[in-house]
């Protein structure tokens, strides 16, 4: 009944075009996961039928208005796959770093890197941050040290020009690794929301052995990830939607794994 429903819209509505006007105010509270919820967000929509990539065939449903329509049905069963394996690993202390640099999915990814304390990339991805990371993470102290020093006053001795320089650099560095301030290892796993977009990313997780979360779109390779997630990894309301309910259901890992930490504690005492 659900697939006809699915099948009969699918007819009907025209493809949507990423929603740029949309709020990218995140609902925290968004845990549910279901065929309508995905339908209304438009994950549905695919790239055009002449961008798609034989390998997602098993995950499509057919075409329309010469755009493929995604399985809704494959998307629903193996995003809960992901975030069940993802939950494990939050559950268990680990971090997932979340990757999107398309210019309609950073804000989103900002907001909820911030809001889970997990390290986040949604500007260009700087090469080595995993497979350099010694490099990467001397840098990330520098920022950390230097920003830090300059609002508690340490630096009362330079000039004012020199404090200028300081803080533009500060600045710049900022804008580029400043969502990697909280990784102080090489994540347990990584979420990236265009596998082709951020293929260099996708590349050195490999290398690096990082357990790879993916969105793949009709146009994607779906072996190139360890956990595939059929859906429209352009428009903002498929974005949105997913990253509120794998928001929702990181927190609630979180949360779980320090109440395990608590009641660890109290036994110990007893």
């Amino acid at each position: 009944m659900e697939q006809e429903a699915e099948k009969e819209l699918a007819e009907q509505v025209i493809p949507l075009s990423p929603q740029t006007t949309q709020s990218l105010e995140l609902n925290k509270d968004e845990c549910e996961l279901s065929l309508e919820r995905l339908l209304k967000a438009g994950v549905h929509f695919g790239q055009k039928k002449s961008r798609w990539n034989p390998k997602m065939g098993v995950y499509l449903f057919g075409v329309r208005n010469g755009i493929h329509i995604i399985n809704l049905e494959k998307t629903l069963e193996m995003f809960e796959k992901a975030l069940k394996e993802l939950e494990e690993i939050v559950g268990k202390g680990g971090k997932v770093m979340i990757v999107g640099t398309k210019k309609q999915a950073k804000e989103l990814v900002g907001k909820v890197g911030e809001e889970l304390r997990m390290p986040y990339v949604n500007e260009r991805w700087i090469g080595g941050t995993f497979t350099n990371f010694g490099v990467i993470s001397k840098r990330i102290k520098y920022l950390e040290e230097n920003r830090d020093g300059l609002e508690k006053g340490r630096f009362s001795y330079l000039t004012k020009l020199e404090r200028l320089k300081l803080t533009k650099e500060l600045d710049g560095l900022q804008e580029k690794i400043g969502g990697l301030s909280v990784m102080k290892k090489i994540p347990e796993a990584i979420l990236i929301l265009d596998i082709n977009k951020d293929k260099i990313a996708l590349k050195e997780a490999r290398k690096a052995g990082v357990k790879i979360f993916g969105i793949v779109d009709s146009n994607s390779n779906p072996d190139l990830v360890d956990f595939a997630i059929p859906a429209n990894d352009d428009a903002i309301s498929s974005l949105k939607y997913m990253l509120e309910v794998f928001l929702c259901r990181m927190i609630k890992a979180g949360k779980s794994s320090v109440e395990k930490i608590v009641e660890k504690k109290e036994e110990l005492k007893k």
